[in-house]
């Protein structure tokens, strides 16, 4: 399984509540062109997941507007939430994207690519992407790290 972890781009600071933080002019066009890249290399059958945050949905929508809002994924979503909602390592899907937060991300990259269990997180940019797949090398999973990212990059 292929699977991306995008930081939502850059939100405004205060909102009614942490959920309705809205993307910032800055981070729309952030969303916009990690979304172009994004684009030029997903499968169409990728799965987009996406936390209730309207600023994580405001940055899958630069994307598509195929995507699923997955409760789990929400701001401070544990790293076992993440991996169950992806179904990893197998997954859902070959391909699955989700739209997330940190540090949670940092701390689902770090897990799946340093194979350790402690609850160190990886700094992730907003609007930046690690694109992990999984495979088995004998007789043993791991993920393997195909792309990290930042909209600086693209």
């Amino acid at each position: 399984m292929n699977l991306i972890l995008w930081r939502h781009a850059e939100a405004e600071d205060i909102a009614a509540s942490d959920l309705a933080r809205q993307l910032t002019t800055r981070g729309r066009k952030q969303a916009q062109n990690v979304a172009r890249w994004l684009r030029a290399r997903l499968p169409d059958d990728a799965v987009i997941l996406a936390s209730p945050a309207a600023r994580t949905i405001q940055t899958a929508e630069a994307l598509t507007d195929q995507y699923r809002v997955v409760r789990e994924l929400a701001p401070n979503a544990s790293v076992e939430d993440v991996l169950a909602a992806v179904g990893w390592p197998e997954g859902i899907a070959p391909t699955v994207l989700v739209v997330g937060h940190q540090p949670t991300l940092g701390e689902v990259a770090a897990r799946l690519l340093s194979n350790e269990e402690d609850r160190r997180s990886w700094a992730v940019k907003k609007a930046g992407v690690f694109w992990i797949k999984s495979r088995e090398r004998n007789g043993d999973g791991e993920a393997v790290l195909l792309a990290a990212i930042t909209p600086d990059l693209v």
